[in-house]
């Protein structure tokens, strides 16, 4: 029997995506479950799996084109049985090949399917309870597929030529936010640094302990997290933003954190980070960090948060002034932990220092809070006791 295969209910508010590829060719079999197609929005990548196992007898839709949910991407003639056998575990399609992505062991990873089937979300789950030593390992591993787009290439010359490459979805996508945020939005930056000494000399102090106990290790996003929230409940316009003619306070603490990708940047969300541990807190990054270089982040947890983090220090930035993820009104800046010389007690010392940007919207926060919110920051890092104590 020949079943049409179709693209799938789409997220709300996303009303087309691109076929960006496809993972068969028409006379390929296919098994169930496994995933034939890609599909990017502007948000997020989509897989298109089949039901039935089979051989793919047509394919409809060529990668590149825009298509709409419920449209006829293929043709697929079922009836020819196929497996798709593991080493070690019987996999989903889209668990085997994720699990060969993140290069992990399949006899480890238990099964919540029928005759233990491991799952795509089994998968999934164990990155998150693994220790953050493999998940930071599988996400250096994953890179997404590379997105078949047109090139023109145009001759100037012997030597010399330019190409010209559409943008992607998503890079169109926060190129017109950026844009937004900037045009929209009174957007100024205030500065101060961070001595993490103290913070150091805990993590080492604390950290086999701390991953022996919660299966992940101690990074420094759970004290920036923690450290954030402490200093938005003591300024609150910073977790707030514009509605109109009103400005919307929030009373919880949904705090988004940048994660790059080879296809752009994406900010997941720590919802309610106040309620967090910080090993709830280390392992969900983890987590966001593995599934969005992986491509499956779910449209839902790059949805809302009222203030935002990015770390440019992990790719060598000394000094920034990050962007505003629009509608919200403030975003932090990480950079570099570099030995600097500083005077302390009168004295010049080399300590880890830090410079922390805080980019802001004017219209609602003056620089007096903004600049209050840094140094609250700047206290709870160089004295971590503050963070446990609430102080």
């Amino acid at each position: 029997m020949t079943i049409e295969i179709r693209v799938p209910n789409l997220p709300e508010s996303v009303a087309d995506a691109t076929l960006v590829k496809w993972h068969k060719k028409a006379g390929e079999a296919v098994s169930r479950d496994e995933n034939l197609a890609d599909l990017e929005t502007d948000k997020v990548v989509l897989e298109v799996p089949v039901t039935v196992g089979g051989v793919l007898k047509e394919i409809l839709v060529a990668e590149g084109t825009i298509v709409v949910a419920g449209q006829v991407l293929a043709l697929l003639e079922e009836g020819v049985a196929v497996t798709a056998p593991a080493p070690a575990a019987k996999l989903a399609p889209a668990a085997k090949r994720l699990v060969e992505e993140q290069d992990l062991d399949a006899a480890k990873i238990a099964g919540s399917g029928r005759e233990g089937r491991v799952s795509k979300q089994d998968v999934l789950k164990s990155l998150d309870q693994a220790p953050s030593t493999s998940v930071t390992a599988a996400t250096a591993a994953v890179t997404p597929a590379a997105t078949p787009v047109p090139v023109t290439v145009k001759a100037l010359g012997v030597g010399r030529s330019e190409q010209r490459v559409p943008m992607t979805r998503l890079r169109a996508r926060i190129a017109q936010r950026l844009v937004e945020a900037q045009s929209t939005q009174a957007l100024l930056t205030t500065f101060n640094e961070v001595d993490l000494k103290a913070l150091n000399e805990l993590r080492t102090r604390y950290k086999d302990t701390f991953e022996k106990t919660h299966g992940v290790r101690l990074g420094f996003m759970s004290f920036f997290v923690k450290a954030a929230v402490e200093a938005l409940k003591k300024y609150p316009i910073v977790n707030a933003y514009v509605d109109g003619n009103d400005i919307l306070y929030h009373d919880y603490y949904d705090i988004g954190v940048a994660v790059s990708t080879e296809r752009g940047l994406f900010v997941p969300v720590l919802r309610d980070a106040d309620q967090l541990s910080f090993a709830d807190v280390e392992k969900s990054v983890g987590n966001f960090a593995a599934r969005a270089r992986a491509g499956s982040i779910t449209l839902e947890e790059l949805t809302g948060g009222t203030f935002s983090i990015t770390n440019g220090g992990v790719f060598g930035s000394l000094l920034s002034t990050p962007i505003v993820n629009a509608p919200q009104s403030a975003i932090l800046g990480m950079h570099k932990i570099q030995d600097r010389p500083v005077v302390v007690d009168g004295q010049v010392v080399v300590r880890p220092m830090m410079y922390l940007a805080l980019t802001y919207d004017h219209r609602i926060i003056d620089g007096k809070e903004a600049v209050q919110f840094l140094v609250t920051m700047k206290d709870c890092l160089e004295d971590p006791a503050r963070l446990l104590l609430q102080v």
